[in-house]
């Protein structure tokens, strides 16, 4: 088992229902190709020092499951993800940033 932890961070604040759109959308998206194992998503609970924040402050996080490495590679190249990139980036940017690794725990 291989997991790809995603941290989204939008360049504007969201409104927590066009969150909870992008999260169930993507989710459907993932899990509707077989390729994905399992899939986890919740939103970044705010404390004030993230005003101090050095690079973003994150609006979610979410895990993928996968099998394998070579799962993972090819769920980049899964019909429907650039569409949804591209949807999403033009209608509210945002940045991701990824690790993939094994289970934690």
């Amino acid at each position: 088992m291989i997991h790809h932890t995603m941290i989204v961070a939008f360049d504007e604040p969201i409104p927590t229902d066009e969150l909870d759109t992008y999260l169930e959308e993507l989710e459907e998206l993932t899990m509707d190709t077989g390729a994905f194992e399992s899939f986890a998503a919740r939103h970044h609970l705010r404390v004030p020092g993230d005003d101090h924040a050095p690079v973003a402050v994150a609006s979610a996080v979410v895990r993928f499951g996968l099998t394998d490495l070579g799962a993972l590679d090819s769920a980049f190249a899964l019909p429907g993800v650039g569409e949804f990139i591209g949807r999403w980036q033009a209608r509210r940017p945002y940045k991701a940033i990824w690790v993939n690794h094994e289970p934690l725990a």
